[in-house]
């Protein structure tokens, strides 16, 4: 069964959303190591590089199971740059923290063998109930 960081996929997300330069996984990653240290007063910090290196396998992954796509030249793209697809879009409202209930679908998406294929993933959003 595939676990995934679903916080670090949440700030990824966000990144993709807001985002008007070059896509950085890994300094996202920091920030969000940073930001989580912080937050838990004292909590030991996850381990920064496999973090990063996560961060840059969660940017592969998301691109190629359709969650994000570059954005088009025309809209500003450079290559480096993404924009959410409806399914990204559909991800992240599901896993966002700032929305009361977000354990609920997180939970739901963790007990799927991998909630980021693509099949399982639509099946399991289109559920009127995970929400």
């Amino acid at each position: 069964m595939t676990t995934y960081n679903w916080d670090l996929i949440e700030r990824l997300l966000h990144e993709v959303q807001n985002a008007d330069s070059s896509f950085a996984p890994r300094a996202y990653a920091e920030d969000h190591a940073a930001a989580k240290a912080n937050e838990e007063d004292g909590a030991p910090a996850e381990n920064l590089d496999h973090l990063k290196a996560v961060a840059g396998e969660y940017e592969k992954l998301l691109l190629e199971r359709g969650f994000i796509e570059p954005l088009p030249e025309d809209e500003g793209g450079t290559g480096s740059n993404y924009k959410l697809t409806p399914r990204g879009s559909s991800l992240l409202s599901l896993i966002d923290s700032s929305i009361p209930g977000n354990d609920h679908p997180r939970q739901v998406l963790d007990e799927q063998e991998d909630a980021l294929d693509e099949l399982t993933f639509d099946e399991v959003a289109s559920k009127a109930q995970i929400a």
